[in-house]
């Protein structure tokens, strides 16, 4: 039998012990064969000599993560007691990291803003992403959805944004249903691509655990247990934007993105993005995230067409 006297330094010890000890007794199952008991900041431990090893990989690990972000989750806990190797466990310590994608490729929030929106996503279940093209809104987005499905804390993903080119009614264009719809959705299709292989990705959309339609495709449904992206929702009207706030579900968390400058709409049509974004200012339990050209992760010529344009726009308007 093997002892293990462990000191946690550096940190408040209420923080690592969790409420109500929960975060120390998650540890504590973890380990069944070893006796482990706690006292202020010593942590005590008997058993086999390996398992100790690990225990104490383990609790540097957890000590590490309070120092560095001042804080930690029952969530982060057991991330960091599920992990096994080194790229993993990066993956968890770099809070920039959204999720590792296909080959490896990482995606992460590369701005302020976009550190942002993953920490309202992470707080409020409906947000509001606002700002211009080429800002990562829609992949940081996806990428949210992604690792919410990996993670077990959704059942599905639903992607959706309005056809308004072909005013959603695609009877005129050629071939069926999905040929049609997939011009419009195929920013959706990509980012996903970049997430997830292609043949899990594939069975996931035969399975409809990710879904990729429409607006008009909403209506009627109430979405539980799904995370739901509506991308380019300057695009929709008032009844559109009314009619998919309130598809919200159990469980469930939105994410709505757009840009207010580039509405397709015929002229005399309200955005429902602009309005939405009047009417529900004041709710708290709803997120806004306004980007800026600051945040374009695009080709950086496109950071300055957008200030240009702005520039443009703001002179016509005093006018």
């Amino acid at each position: 039998m093997f002892e293990l006297n462990y000191e946690i330094t550096g940190i408040n010890s209420k923080t690592f012990y969790g409420p109500n000890n929960q975060y120390f007794n998650l540890i504590k199952s973890s380990f069944p064969t070893l006796k482990i008991t706690g006292r202020d900041l010593f942590i005590f431990a008997m058993g086999n000599q390996d398992t100790l090893d690990i225990l104490k990989t383990k609790l540097d690990d957890i000590v590490g993560f309070i120092s560095k972000n001042n804080a930690i989750t029952l969530k982060d806990i057991e991330n960091i007691l599920r992990v096994k190797d080194e790229s993993e466990k990066q993956l968890i310590f770099d809070q920039d990291i959204i999720v590792k994608g296909v080959n490896g490729k990482v995606i992460k929030a590369k701005t302020t803003n976009l550190k942002k929106l993953v920490k309202e996503s992470q707080v409020k279940d409906m947000v509001f992403a606002i700002g211009p093209a080429g800002t990562g809104k829609t992949y940081t987005s996806v990428a949210l959805a992604a690792r919410a499905l990996r993670d077990r804390e959704v059942k599905r993903i639903i992607l959706t944004r309005p056809a308004v080119e072909a005013g959603e009614s695609l009877g005129f264009l050629p071939g069926d249903l999905k040929e049609k719809l997939d011009p419009y959705l195929q920013p959706l299709y990509d980012a996903l691509r970049d997430m997830i292989p292609y043949e899990k990705l594939e069975g996931f959309m035969e399975k409809k655990i990710i879904e990729v339609a429409p607006l008009a495709f909403m209506r009627g449904r109430t979405l539980d247990e799904a995370f739901v992206i509506l991308d380019e929702a300057q695009n929709t009207t008032h009844a559109q934007m009314k009619m998919f706030l309130t598809r919200m579900g159990m469980n469930a968390k939105f994410i709505i993105t757009g840009d207010p400058s580039q509405v397709d709409l015929p002229m005399k049509q309200k955005s429902g993005l602009k309005e939405a974004m009047r009417i529900l200012k004041d709710v708290q339990e709803i997120g806004f995230v306004h980007l800026t050209e600051e945040d374009v992760v695009r080709h950086p010529v496109v950071r300055k067409i957008i200030t240009a344009y702005g520039k443009e726009e703001k002179r016509l308007r005093d006018e």
